[in-house]
């Protein structure tokens, strides 16, 4: 999650040789995926990859305060999203890192309403703000999304800034043999992770602490 600023596997036996991770699971670190997807796959249970080419995460991050009117609202989208979903455990395992998130991607900011357009400066400015003086990508550089389904509704466990929230999210879910998708919106607060939401001019020209997030994840 995401806000913008203005201005393992147990160890093998020693006596055999280690294992190899299943083909879907390849690439994975020794804590991402949990294993519960090898166990999954190895007892017959379809696991599927998030396709990150398919999936989109956007947040629009708004302006407020005295001065707001010369600032500009922001959209920031992931694009790298990873993961694994397991149908038959009604869960996934998501993340994404804060520095490979894109902002004001053009096509994004006109869906997302927004009339203005910033410079590049601006949006490099932005980008700046938000991964050093907001999020902090340097000590925290990775979001974390562990994902229980309960019918339409979303379980989800967000790790943001190093703090765990849990959100309801209404959803609209299709899975199939060959894959699944969900989508939905989902406004939360940059103060829910303990983030002060950035300021200038004592707060005249800020960032609101709402948040709205609108994504659509698929995996094969």
């Amino acid at each position: 999650m995401l806000l913008a600023a203005c201005a393992s596997a147990p160890p093998p036996a020693t006596d055999a040789a280690p294992a190899q991770p299943e083909p879907a699971l390849q690439g994975a670190d020794a804590s991402f995926p949990p294993a519960l997807y090898r166990q999954a796959k190895a007892g017959g249970q379809p696991v599927f990859k998030i396709n990150a080419e398919e999936s989109l995460i956007a947040v629009t991050v708004r302006t407020g305060g005295l001065l707001a009117r010369i600032g500009h609202d922001h959209v920031v989208a992931v694009r790298k999203l990873e993961g694994y979903a397991a149908p038959g455990l009604q869960r996934a395992d998501l993340r994404f890192r804060l520095d490979e998130m894109t902002v004001d991607e053009s096509a994004l900011r006109a869906e997302a309403g927004l009339k203005t357009s910033p410079s590049e400066d601006a949006i490099a400015g932005t980008r700046r703000n938000m991964l050093t003086r907001t999020l902090d990508a340097e000590h925290h550089p990775w979001v974390l999304l562990q994902i229980l389904r309960k019918d339409d509704v979303l379980d989800a466990a967000v790790t943001l800034h190093g703090v765990t929230r849990n959100y309801q999210i209404p959803a609209r879910i299709a899975v199939t043999p060959r894959g699944l998708s969900a989508s939905g919106t989902l406004v939360f607060k940059q103060s829910d992770f303990g983030i002060v939401p950035f300021a200038v001019l004592g707060g005249a020209l800020a960032v609101k602490d709402e948040l709205e997030l609108r994504f659509t994840v698929t995996a094969r």
